[in-house]
């Protein structure tokens, strides 16, 4: 069944990947009924000229101009701006590589489950040393607790995964992104989406290769600002936390009180001491499968994972405000 498809790519400074990511999405053919809209966030790097040339050569590629620069305002300004006939969004970002039939997939598993959302697995991919060692962990559940969209071999309904398609009607009545989210904005989405009916499809068919960050710096910013957002989606939310979310805070604050209180009880020691030894065997095993000595930074990565997401965790609940989200009339 034809569609009208909107696909929204957000983009802040992607010089060096958006014209391979446009390309790749372009391969799935853009005509009257499909049309990419690349939402730039005042990138200075050139990203808007490289957007506009690719618009002269490929019928269907717009750049829209995205003043709030944060992901979830850009997809939601360019719904409004451009979903006025779109039957289905598409969400895009410009760290992945996706295969040349990806939008075709989603359209088919759109009407084939019946669900207003399909969501995917996500492959890491790495280059550099470090690189390598953080796709490899993330894919491990030291790394990702078992989340299913991290390299998840299973097809199903889910509560949540990585944003790929949805219909325009459920993403209109679940009221679209919060765009006070600078991070975690599309699980507490999802958190709406179901609460109003809405059904999630998880198709491990569907895949896609994302390049993770490249530096320990990066990583922990990266981690500190999910670990902050889903502080507010689990206040908005209450019951959204998982058990993989509630043991990464309550393992950190334990192994540091222990570390604390170590000189008047030693033994407490053992606590760290034994993480310690799981992220040892981990970068261990890492590094056998994948016949790579780059394999041992998969410890020092999940420890800057665990504790930056942790204290980014502890540090929305302490400084952000928030309010629980009131339910209202479901998706059709």
């Amino acid at each position: 069944m034809s569609r009208n498809v909107l696909i929204v790519v957000p983009v802040l400074n992607e010089a060096s990947h958006i014209e391979t990511v446009v390309r790749n999405l372009a391969q799935d053919g853009l005509d009257e009924d499909r049309m990419i809209v690349v939402a730039d966030g005042g990138s200075t790097d050139g990203t808007p000229d490289i957007v506009r040339q690719l618009g002269k050569e490929i019928r269907g590629v717009h750049l829209l101009r995205n003043p709030q620069r944060l992901q979830s305002a850009g997809i939601n300004l360019a719904v409004q701006v451009y979903g006025a006939a779109a039957q289905v969004l598409v969400r895009c970002d410009a760290h992945c590589e996706y295969p040349a039939d990806y939008v075709s997939s989603l359209l088919k598993t759109l009407d084939e489950r019946k669900a207003d959302s399909v969501v995917v697995p996500m492959d890491s991919r790495g280059e550099g040393c470090l690189q390598k060692a953080v796709a490899w962990v993330s894919d491990t559940k030291v790394g990702s607790g078992g989340s299913a969209h991290r390299g998840g071999k299973q097809s199903g309904f889910v509560d949540h995964g990585h944003h790929a398609a949805m219909t325009i009607d459920a993403f209109r009545t679940a009221g679209g992104y919060d765009e006070t989210f600078t991070h975690n904005e599309d699980a507490e989405f999802d958190c709406r989406l179901r609460a109003l009916g809405g059904r999630i499809f998880l198709d491990s068919d569907i895949r896609l290769s994302y390049r993770p960050r490249s530096s320990f710096l990066s990583l922990a910013k990266q981690y500190f600002n999910y670990g902050r957002g889903r502080s507010r989606t689990v206040r908005r939310h209450p019951g959204s936390l998982r058990l993989r979310q509630f043991l990464v805070p309550t393992h950190v604050a334990l192994t540091l009180g222990a570390i604390v209180l170590s000189p008047a009880a030693p033994l407490l020691l053992t606590l760290p001491a034994a993480y310690l030894a799981i992220l040892a065997l981990t970068a261990m095993m890492i590094a056998v499968k994948h016949r790579s000595i780059c394999g041992l930074l998969a410890l020092p990565a999940a420890a800057v994972m665990h504790f930056a997401w942790a204290l980014g965790f502890f540090w929305g609940i302490l400084s952000i405000r928030q309010t629980t989200w009131q339910m209202t009339p479901s998706v059709s």
